[in-house]
């Protein structure tokens, strides 16, 4: 990172209420994952207080997953962009191209003002060159710098995967996703959900497996925020455990419940995180939340949470 101010870390008094928090609901969600993978009953937790200092993030570097703009991407792509631009996005991260090709969906980014500097492409299962250079292409026609491998977790029936030889076979996937991502000019990262968590019959975990067995120069990790909490795992932690390989979050906050909440409404003290953002090697930091137009919230809720994600990132100091 580019920020030269040195800040201290919570005090001892701030952090451990955060900390206790958050971890007594995802301890509450890691225990439900092989049932439902949600809370089973609310935490009772007050929310995590935001640490103040000198410290904010770039402007330039905050994004939003349009993930979290789904439903009004499909119905009105170009109104969708230029909304966010006159929030104040200048960059965003893709998933996918809205039933565009990829020089459509670049138009539509360009007239709106907007770069696709990241964007979520799953690599084939099983692996197959040919596709992956086609999605490689692709990201390149967009504009992409990064292109992100977004979800694993689970097995054909639906359940939590256990077998670390499954883990082991994706990082080498992942590896050779990689490479070619580096042949053409892409960096390539990994995003967690909790699932990544969950103890594996040896007793590691899948994220102990994807960190430990793929190449530090091929593979990057997009750590989602809340689903390392959802995951009990303090982002902290995780961040410590792989300094400069984290170059991008995905900042989404967790309620009371173990659901989503928008960016400060909910227990996630994400000032203590961004503390530790030049260790971590964080690049971009990107809105997003995961239930846009899931009743009782309706499509129209997604660009209030854009505004408000975009607000808190820019007026947050650490």
């Amino acid at each position: 990172m580019d920020q030269q101010i040195n800040q201290p870390e919570p005090t001892a008094v701030s952090e451990p209420v955060s900390r206790r928090a958050v971890l007594r609901a995802a301890t509450v969600s890691a225990a439900a994952v092989g049932a439902a993978g949600m809370f089973a009953a609310p935490a009772t937790a007050a929310p995590a207080a935001q640490s103040h200092g000198r410290r904010r993030v770039p402007v330039d570097r905050i994004s939003i997953q349009l993930y979290t703009l789904r439903d009004q991407l499909a119905a009105d792509l170009p109104g969708t962009l230029d909304a966010l631009r006159r929030i104040g996005y200048r960059r965003v991260e893709h998933a996918g191209f809205v039933g565009r090709t990829a020089a459509q969906f670049r138009t539509a980014l360009d007239e709106a003002g907007l770069r696709a500097t990241s964007g979520h492409t799953g690599i084939p299962q099983p692996f197959d060159a040919a596709t992956w250079e086609q999605a490689l292409a692709d990201a390149n026609v967009v504009g992409c710098k990064k292109i992100v491998h977004p979800y694993f977790g689970r097995d054909a029936s639906g359940q939590a995967i256990r077998d670390p030889n499954v883990y082991r076979a994706l990082a080498r996937d992942l590896n050779k996703a990689g490479r070619m991502a580096e042949r053409a000019g892409l960096d390539f990262g990994y995003h967690n959900h909790q699932l990544e968590f969950v103890p594996l019959t040896d007793g590691s975990t899948g994220f102990d497996i994807l960190t430990g067995e793929t190449d530090p120069r091929l593979v990057h990790f997009e750590l989602d925020l809340y689903w390392t909490w959802r995951g009990a795992h303090d982002p902290v932690d995780v961040i410590r455990a792989n300094r400069g390989r984290i170059r991008q979050v995905h900042v989404k906050d967790l309620d009371v419940e173990g659901g989503f909440a928008d960016l400060g409404d909910g227990l996630i003290d994400f000032g203590r995180i961004f503390a530790h953002e030049r260790e971590a090697g964080i690049e971009e930091y990107i809105v997003e939340r995961d239930d846009a137009g899931t009743p009782p919230r309706s499509p129209a809720d997604a660009l209030d949470t854009a505004r408000v994600g975009f607000d808190f990132l820019a007026s947050l100091r650490y």
